[in-house]
């Protein structure tokens, strides 16, 4: 895609203009250095991570209705399709622990059929957003524990205390997340997963499967440009939290599927020469020069499973569709 939308203006843009006396540093030193140490380099790239204020996961919300974008509604009818055996695998007591919930919309089905001793843990970055949904879910689910946590995934953090010293965790990590990752993160992450979990836990987790490029870059690519926004909210996040000065009107959305690499790769191209701050540091864009924003990366089943091996976990079944476009697969370590 490369269009601009129609925000030429802030009357007609979809997001409040960035106030710049408000450019603070709403972010740790840890997050800020990250953010240069990615920015600073020959291909300047930004964390995926920040597309999620309450206003990035409004529009992911909006991403997974879309026509094009097939990944939510076929993981959806796999696990329609198979919610007995899931909810077998996942047990009769311990947390359903899920990285990055946003809203939660495909964890309904699970807290419907789950037993009813299993406790709910969502973790989410975006706090507010994340305990609205957890309100939203304590009035559908009553009598189901609700315990949101607020953290960024990708690193280390605390549960809370077990309430049963028996109970068994398991990660649920739907919607190709794992896909945003490189390689030798996505191996990192399943080991952090695993060593939350300790011996016995589990992992229930969706992924992507390879298959036709123009099926994947129309899924990334929709014609309506909720996806850009999407991808352009990210600019505005950053100004808010971050010190940047991104000027949104002057970026574009592109996506394109890497077949070398078997991934989707999202950038923002300037349509101009700028100098960008951002966390401290500054550097210039060049007209056409495209920051990445996102990898998605796109597995056999086979493949995926030799790298959750790699990282300790052991696969013990596999769901999939009649395309064969999405899989959900049940790991145990």
């Amino acid at each position: 895609m490369s269009s601009t939308l129609g925000i030429d203006s802030p009357a007609t843009s979809p997001f409040p203009p960035a106030d710049s006396a408000s450019r603070n540093l709403l972010i740790d030193a840890n997050e800020a250095e990250e953010l240069r140490r990615e920015f600073l380099q020959p291909q300047p790239s930004l964390p995926s991570k920040y597309f999620y204020d309450q206003t990035g996961s409004e529009l992911f919300d909006a991403i997974c209705e879309l026509d094009e974008y097939y990944p939510t509604r076929t993981e959806a009818s796999i696990m329609q399709d198979n919610i007995d055996e899931m909810v077998d695998a996942i047990g009769t007591a311990g947390r359903l622990i899920e990285y990055g919930s946003g809203s939660s919309l495909k964890t309904r089905l699970l807290l419907d059929n789950m037993h009813p001793e299993v406790a709910y843990v969502p973790v989410d970055i975006s706090g507010d957003y994340l305990q609205q949904v957890a309100d939203q879910l304590r009035d559908e689910f009553p009598d189901r524990r609700i315990d949101p946590i607020t953290a960024d995934f990708t690193r280390p953090f605390q549960l809370p205390k077990q309430q049963h010293a028996q109970s068994r965790d398991v990660v649920y990590f739907p919607g190709s997340t794992i896909g945003n990752f490189r390689p030798a993160a996505a191996s990192s992450l399943l080991s952090q997963m695993r060593n939350q979990v300790g011996r016995g836990g589990g992992l229930l987790i969706g992924f992507d499967q390879q298959k036709a490029p123009a099926v994947l870059e129309a899924a990334y690519d929709d014609r309506r440009g909720v996806t850009a926004l999407f991808n352009l909210n990210l600019l505005r996040h950053l100004n808010r939290v971050a010190g940047a000065n991104f000027q949104m009107e002057q970026y574009r959305h592109v996506a394109f599927y890497n077949d070398i690499d078997h991934r989707i790769e999202m950038h923002l191209e300037s349509t101009r020469e700028q100098r960008v701050q951002l966390a401290g540091c500054s550097r210039t864009i060049r007209k056409g020069e495209r920051i990445l924003t996102e990898y998605s990366h796109k597995y056999s089943v086979d493949g995926f499973t030799r790298m959750a091996a790699d990282s300790g976990w052991r696969r013990e079944s596999v769901w999939t569709d009649p395309n064969e476009y999405f899989a959900v697969a049940m790991f145990r370590s």
